[in-house]
């Protein structure tokens, strides 16, 4: 079994917070087709028309991560959420390459909505993932690096029942034990939001990314809308 779930303080604390989640198995995370590439490069083009001549600190989800990042003492110029860190790309480079399928479905579903959406790889997980402050213990080990670090008391973090951490500073950046590579099977898929009145982009969002989903990776999902009144997911 699979579990999600936000802790009682960062609902708490994030009240506005609304997260689609699929519980994914079986699926088949190929290099991106032609065609999903195509639409992958379609959305980027038409991201930077939409959002020509906007300061991304004035897109309102992306305001709202910053709003988040700096109540946990987090300088969100620093360190960027996942969200702004691929628009700024795209902004000042033009594009943003092809990981693979999973990748580029998150990625396209998060500059179409400008909200965080990210594929977590579960085979290295014990138990539970919780979404919560961390006491600074637990341990992170960054993309492609092998020294382990820990995160800052009090940031949050993505960890499972051991303390491994998988997403440090709540939607800045993943580990390497969790990203959707090539062998990648089963995952959890996370579409999340805080701007005021959210509900509606997340629930467009993962609509989106289902249908991209089934499309192109195959296997079986199962979804929910987390929130206060909702904060878990089992499957």
């Amino acid at each position: 079994m699979t579990t999600f779930q936000y802790h009682p303080d960062i609902l708490a604390c994030y009240p506005d917070l609304r997260a689609g989640i699929v519980l994914a198995r079986g699926i088949t995370n190929d290099p991106s087709s032609g065609k999903l590439n195509n639409e992958y490069l379609t959305e980027q083009g038409s991201t930077l028309t939409r959002i020509a001549g906007t300061a991304l600190s004035e897109i309102e989800p992306l305001a709202a991560w910053r709003g988040a990042f700096r109540a946990f003492g987090v300088n969100p110029t620093k360190y960027r959420s996942a969200p702004e860190a691929l628009l700024r790309r795209l902004t000042k480079k033009g594009d943003i390459p092809s990981i693979n399928t999973l990748v580029d479905i998150c990625n396209l579903v998060s500059i179409r909505y400008a909200i965080a959406v990210a594929a977590f790889d579960t085979s290295a997980l014990q138990g539970a993932v919780t979404v919560r402050f961390a006491d600074g213990l637990e341990r992170y080990t960054p993309l492609g690096v092998s020294e382990v670090e820990n995160p800052e008391p009090g940031e949050v973090i993505f960890a499972d029942d051991s303390g491994l951490v998988i997403a440090r500073r709540w939607c800045w950046r993943q580990s390497d034990e969790s990203a959707a590579r090539e062998n990648t099977q089963n995952v959890i898929i996370t579409v999340e939001a805080q701007h005021a009145n959210c509900q509606p982009d997340v629930e467009a969002a993962l609509a989106d990314v289902l249908e991209l989903l089934n499309a192109h990776v195959g296997g079986s999902f199962y979804n929910d809308l987390l929130g206060p009144g909702n904060p878990k997911i089992s499957n």
